[in-house]
């Protein structure tokens, strides 16, 4: 009896070690994604910023990765402050959703220039029109099981509206 009592307590040991705490659902599922997009424009050209989309879902663990990955880490967040409205743009194409929901997802893909074909999370950068300027594929940003802070810090500083601006290049 004492070896089982001690077996238990190991594994939960070892189970509580490697359990991990949920990553927080960033991707609101309840809201019409391209309305979405069209807020966020609104937003940053009133703000002179550009819109980052970051599109994906709350199924995609490494979407989850990526925004708690960037939430705290203070110098990207401060880079994204100052230069973008960041959204997380929901990306849910199953059929039980209904036609409206799938008409939706079509209409979203084809506003973005189609970035589903680099996989999720993939980030889209819309200038101050509206337009999207550059489209990301994640896995230039991943790092074993996460992701590297200086790609990073890269992606997103390259695609400023100051690094973009035609005042700037020579």
């Amino acid at each position: 009896m004492k070896k089982i009592t001690t077996l238990l307590v190991a594994l939960t040991a070892v189970v509580s070690l490697y359990a991990q705490t949920p990553l927080k659902k960033v991707y609101d599922e309840t809201i019409n994604p391209l309305e979405q997009i069209d807020e966020a424009i609104k937003k940053a050209k009133a703000e002179g910023k550009y819109v980052v989309c970051q599109v994906g879902g709350n199924w995609c663990p490494w979407c989850l990765k990526f925004a708690d990955f960037i939430s705290n880490d203070s110098t990207i967040t401060k880079i994204i402050d100052d230069n973008f409205v960041y959204i997380h743009v929901n990306y849910n194409p199953r059929k039980s959703l209904g036609d409206d929901a799938l008409q939706n997802a079509k209409q979203l893909l084809e506003r973005l220039g189609h970035p589903e074909r680099f996989g999720f999370p993939v980030f889209v950068v819309l200038n101050e029109n509206g337009t999207p300027i550059h489209t990301q594929d994640s896995v230039f940003l991943e790092e074993g099981k996460g992701y590297n802070r200086e790609k990073c810090i890269r992606f997103f500083t390259n695609w400023t509206p100051a690094a973009t601006s035609s005042k700037t290049k020579p």
